[in-house]
């Protein structure tokens, strides 16, 4: 159905095109028409129709103004009423892992412990003995079926074990906050009931003492050195092919649900050379913003080299943050918090890295122009976070502008909520979590801080903050509809369970959050996430308009296209 312009849209429609003149030899490469365009700009435009040229936008205004673009070799697409708007920005995710998420055992949508059991038995059969079986995506919360013992609802490794007595096992807890290991795995890794819970992590055990198979936040580092020494027995050009491989599949993902760039939260300084090498050759097919994670050393000894801005000159790989982690995830106990866990007495989450090590780090990003993000789940963890930024800035009060980020900021106590938009702290949020999390937050956190305290969009957007929106793929599904979703309703799409919906956003601040604010948290609101003139032409095309559609039709919505700078990427069959 065309759209019909109201007077008011008709003068605005008028006033880009006047702002969006043009030489009379510019020729489009792709006009699209009748259509549903949302710029995402400050007005929130919406128009008909998107010239693009190159690798960019040149013109936004009514169908009949494209004609002046139209040349020989332009290509002219009538949408039939399509919904356009930006390509959605992954505010948060980590790249690599969804890559390997999407190559190793996957059990992000299993619901019982005893089919995992047996997904794993099924890659013993075809393994040698000897290779390690690697998975990820559990969730214990998630599971319908009830185990036959357990200790915090964690099943114990004996089944796991007797399906594979020679083969290690090590399956990543969907949070990517604790493992899950076998008895073989155990044995190489040299630990027993006896060994000693690390700084920062928990070897998870019951009553007796016994240790289940369960290694939460920094114990789950207990197993890195009989996995290094496995991975270093496999050649260089068989680990090369592989990474390429769950590269190419990470972006045909992210391509086919509209994802048009990437912010990575943390990749290691060794990685970041493969991704800067693809950069440099033009072979990346999808837009990355990526963070180092490393260890405090190793980023000191290059961080002369940083930030890297427009790694090969087409505007597909910066690399201008650091990542770090003060605490752990709320599933896994780990999530730092300013009072005991409801259903874990005296017990309170974990300090994964000391403060005064975010402190050093923190001096070397400000001393380096590099933004600091740092993952924060709990309250105590985020009001740290917050404290050790305020500290830094004010040491630093000629730096203006830093949009540091607090990565999740998923509980915050309400006194800390107006201090995002009063330090220009940027809350780089995830709606999917919201209610992902949601059968178990109550339980873990007790009504008053679920409520009060839980994901509060609304309040941080209220009080000023600028919100960024992604999934912390491969945590969670990379698809932003399913966040989009959940970010303007709150409730879970399985069985319509709604976690307090006074904290959801508009549709039209939800499309703000994955698109025009993601850009702007990370420096390149002048490239991307509005569909205006000189603007990079990432777009993504759906058969379903976002912003007045039913609640029920934004889960069902089509991608029809992908268009990154330019090129259509992906096409619907």
């Amino acid at each position: 159905m065309r759209l019909m312009l109201k007077p008011a849209t008709f003068f605005l429609v008028l006033l880009v095109l006047v702002r969006c003149s043009h030489s009379s030899e510019t020729q489009a490469d792709l006009i699209l028409t009748n259509a549903q365009v949302a710029t995402v700009d400050s007005n929130f435009t919406i128009v008909e129709a998107i010239a693009l040229a190159g690798d960019r936008i040149v013109a936004v205004g009514n169908d009949a103004s494209m004609q002046s673009f139209i040349g020989d070799s332009t290509r002219v697409l009538d949408l039939n009423g399509a919904f356009v708007m930006p390509g959605f920005i992954e505010g948060h995710g980590h790249f690599s892992g969804l890559g390997s998420s999407l190559i190793e055992l996957n059990f992000l949508k299993v619901k019982s412990w005893d089919a995992i059991v047996a997904m794993v038995d099924s890659a013993v059969q075809i393994s040698k003995p000897g290779d390690w079986i690697i998975g990820r995506g559990w969730h214990q919360e998630k599971w319908t079926e009830p185990l036959e013992k357990s200790v915090l609802g964690y099943p114990y490794h004996d089944k796991l074990s007797q399906i594979s007595p020679d083969n290690p096992v090590l399956l990543d807890h969907a949070s990517g906050h604790s493992l899950f290991a076998n008895q073989k795995a155990m044995d190489m890794a040299g630990i027993s009931d006896e060994t000693p819970d690390p700084y920062g992590g928990e070897i998870v055990r019951d009553a007796s003492g016994k240790a289940i198979g369960v290694f939460e936040e920094r114990a789950q580092s207990l197993f890195q050195e009989p996995y290094q020494k496995y991975l270093d027995g496999i050649s260089e050009e068989e680990k090369a092919a592989k990474w390429l491989k769950s590269v190419r599949l990470a972006e045909e993902d992210c391509l086919r649900k509209g994802i048009t760039s990437f912010e990575d939260a943390g990749t290691t300084v060794d990685e970041l050379q493969d991704y800067i090498r693809l950069a440099e050759q033009q072979q990346l097919n999808l837009r990355l913003w990526m963070m180092i994670n490393d260890s405090y050393d190793h980023i000191a000894e290059v961080a002369n080299q940083y930030p890297k801005i427009n790694v090969g000159g087409n505007h597909f790989l910066t690399v201008r943050a650091v990542k770090s982690y003060i605490d752990g995830a709320l599933g896994s106990f780990g999530a730092w918090l300013l009072a005991p866990y409801a259903d874990k007495p005296g017990f309170v989450g974990q300090n994964t890295t000391k403060i005064e090590d975010l402190e050093k780090m923190a001096d070397l990003c400000i001393n380096h122009d590099l933004q600091f993000c740092i993952h924060a789940i709990g309250d105590r963890a985020n009001r740290e976070v917050i404290d050790l930024y305020q500290r830094t800035f004010a040491n630093h009060p000629d730096q203006k502008d830093l949009r540091w980020r607090i990565e999740h900021a998923q509980h915050i106590d309400t006194a800390d909520i107006p201090r995002f938009h009063q330090l220009g702290i940027i809350a780089a949020m995830q709606g999917i979590h919201c209610t992902s999390d949601a059968p178990f937050v109550e339980k873990r956190l007790g009504a008053f801080r679920a409520k009060y305290e839980s994901y509060p969009w609304r309040s941080l957007w209220d009080a000023g903050a600028i919100i960024a929106n992604g999934t912390d793929a491969p945590v969670e599904d990379v698809n932003p509809i399913e966040s989009f979703y959940a970010t303007v309703t709150r409730k879970r799409a399985d069985n319509g369970f709604t976690f307090y919906p006074e904290q959801c956003l508009s549709r039209k601040e939800a499309l703000i959050t994955y698109t025009r604010n993601n850009a702007f948290a990370a420096f390149e609101e002048d490239q991307k996430g509005t569909l205006t003139a000189g603007r990079l032409g990432d777009l993504v095309i759906l058969d379903t308009n976002l912003i007045n559609c039913a609640d029920e039709a934004i889960l069902t919505t089509k991608v029809l296209y992908t268009i990154v700078g330019g090129k259509i990427k992906y096409q619907a069959q």
